[in-house]
């Protein structure tokens, strides 16, 4: 085989291209380094609608029964003695038939968590559910509470929840936490054999509070009263969220761009709107019409007297039917009876059954419309 000065230039070529290969390789080696990353994927099933999700799995990895549904479902589950309820929620959405059944199970050994309404306008005036029974009041006041714990670094709890107050504090509340000054932001209440917790906010339980020290120190210590004894309850939404309040807080940022588009899409097309030109007229089928629009092309066409002697015979046959002897008249016999039978004048019957002249229009009109009013007064 022959090698060319052709071959020669493909060999070079691949020479160059291996080489540029085999560069950039060793630039790459030489400027980057493998290395491994975690991505926090986003939520989905359970962990995505529950905030307590993280709070359910680490109670029932320490051998706790624990549970977590969105409302209490009081009619279809049972609770047991030692079981604990926790409220995640506004405590007003509970009914007077819930509360009654909270209290009456607190009182047998249950341990109930509530929290204070959320920020917000409060009827200071209607009576809150559970909180009521115990002289608890919230106030509208909001300030931060210290939380230090052993090997931790300082914490400050319930800076977005109200502070609460309580009649007779020493006498009502074995636990509380805060100062008369400026209100508690927990107190346990005992009722029977259980208690009732009421605390400014649950904040450090949800999902991404859960991880701290401090946190999971003080969801221990508010647990304390039934841990194992019974099954934990965690009700994570008392009340669904409006599907269209939801909507238009949490996802404006999809719906307002499209709303702008749909506006300068109508603001474009707006001088189009309507027809620029009257429609045209549609074919009209009315038997009435075609009747009229006839006897008045008869009329212009100086046929008048064919209107009027089709009217006297329509006028005649139905006398001839109800009235026969005054058909069988003539002349001025029959407008004497008629005039008569009709309570009109002689004159005026006779000018009726007569044809008028041509192009008088005041008489054909007079005549025609007297012959229609005896013709249906028959």
């Amino acid at each position: 085989m022959t090698f060319t000065r052709r071959h020669g230039l493909i060999a070079l070529l691949v020479l160059a291209v291996a080489g540029a290969l085999a560069g950039g390789y060793a630039w790459w080696q030489h400027n980057f380094v493998r290395a491994e990353e975690w991505v926090d994927l986003p939520r989905t099933g359970e962990a995505r609608r529950n905030p307590l999700y993280v709070l359910k799995l680490a109670l029932i990895g320490d051998g706790v029964k624990a549970q977590a549904r969105p409302r209490l479902q009081l009619d279809s589950i049972a609770l047991g003695p030692r079981d604990t309820v926790l409220l995640y929620n506004d405590p007003r959405t509970i009914s007077d038939k819930e509360e009654a059944a909270l209290l009456d199970w607190v009182e047998r050994g249950g341990h109930l968590l509530l929290r204070t309404p959320p920020p917000g306008p409060l009827d200071v005036e209607l009576p809150l559910p559970v909180m009521s029974a115990f002289g608890v009041h919230p106030r509208s006041d909001r300030l931060c509470a210290g939380l230090d714990v052993a090997g931790e670094d300082p914490h400050v709890e319930f800076c977005r929840g109200r502070r609460l107050d309580v009649d007779n504090l020493e006498a009502t509340a074995s636990l509380h936490w805060g100062e008369p000054e400026i209100g508690y932001v927990f107190a346990r209440i005992p009722h029977g054999r259980g208690h009732v917790d009421v605390l400014s906010d649950f904040d450090f339980l949800d999902n991404d509070s859960l991880k701290d020290g401090p946190h999971i120190a003080l969801t221990r210590q508010l647990l304390d009263p039934n841990y194992r004894a019974g099954t934990v309850h965690l009700i994570y939404e008392a009340q669904m969220p409006s599907f269209w309040m939801t909507l238009v807080r949490e996802h404006w940022r999809v719906w307002l761009p499209l709303l702008l588009a749909l506006m300068a899409w109508l603001w474009r097309r707006s001088q189009r709107f309507g027809p620029l030109l009257a429609s045209p007229a549609v074919e009209r089928r009315s038997l009435l019409e075609h009747v009229t629009a006839s006897g008045e092309h008869v009329y212009r066409y100086g046929y008048a007297h064919l209107l009027h002697e089709a009217a006297r015979k329509a006028f005649l046959a139905r006398l001839r039917r109800r009235d026969p002897q005054a058909a069988a008249l003539d002349g001025d016999a029959q407008a004497s009876m008629l005039a008569e039978r009709f309570g009109l004048s002689q004159n005026d019957v006779r000018d009726a059954l007569s044809t008028p002249i041509a192009r008088d229009h005041a008489a054909f009109r007079s005549r025609i419309a007297l012959l229609m009013r005896m013709r249906n007064s028959l």
